[in-house]
């Protein structure tokens, strides 16, 4: 589903130039569930980046579902996100005007899904959020705001569906919630997905894990310590 070959990205601050990864490749199997893991700094959110299409890599080939990214301009890589990817974010990144059904609609018009306000109520209602439908992010707690996120990228019924930190910002129980949610698109949607974690028991949750440190990926191994 997911492959990296020899990734590589570089900024320039100033006259400084600075890698952030270094040479990263591995494969990822269609329906695997896999932690990316490393203390802050060592590039997991900049390979998460790269591996979904949202920014390009200095050097090296990203392949999603069989598709090289690298040729594709950004409205092509934007509909191939749209089509196969989604994506949970930290800051989870509703629309701020829009109601929580407003906020999961938008990806399915995007698509020009019919009945998408009846769909987008039903996947309210998998993440327990039937009854907040009309109620604005602000009105919405972190754990609920996630969940939003959450029906917001399973809209798609994404192919590969990535998350970025998706329960640093939550209570323990709700971040258990928010994963087992993420655990059931797994396991009885078949996505692939693929997570940035801090926290060693969420990344023993996955059936593998990749350890960067220094923007290079230094374990392979399956075991979070």
């Amino acid at each position: 589903m997911l492959v990296a070959r020899e990734l590589t990205k570089t900024y320039r601050s100033g006259d400084t130039l600075i890698t952030v990864l270094h040479a990263v490749s591995f494969s990822i199997a269609a329906r695997a569930f896999v932690a990316i893991v490393g203390p802050s700094g060592s590039g997991k959110t900049t390979l998460l980046g790269l591996l979904a299409g949202l920014d390009a890599p200095t050097s090296g080939t990203v392949l999603l579902d069989g598709t090289d990214l690298g040729p594709l301009s950004e409205d092509a890589r934007a509909r191939l996100r749209g089509e196969k990817v989604g994506f949970v974010f930290q800051n989870f990144q509703l629309i701020p005007t829009l109601t929580a059904a407003e906020n999961v609609q938008v990806p399915l018009e995007l698509r020009g899904t019919s009945g998408a306000r009846t769909h987008s109520r039903e996947l309210l209602d998998r993440v327990g959020l039937a009854d907040r439908a009309h109620h604005y992010p602000a009105q919405l707690s972190g754990g609920e705001q996630q969940r939003v996120a959450l029906a917001r990228a399973f809209a798609n019924a994404p192919r590969v569906l990535f998350a970025d930190e998706p329960t640093g910002n939550l209570d323990s129980d709700t971040g258990e919630r928010i994963i087992s949610l993420i655990e059931s698109l797994n396991r009885d949607a078949g996505s692939t997905v693929v997570l940035v974690t801090h926290d060693p028991a969420l990344a023993n949750r996955a059936g593998r894990i990749i350890r960067l440190s220094d923007g290079a990926v230094v374990d392979d191994s399956g075991i979070a310590s």
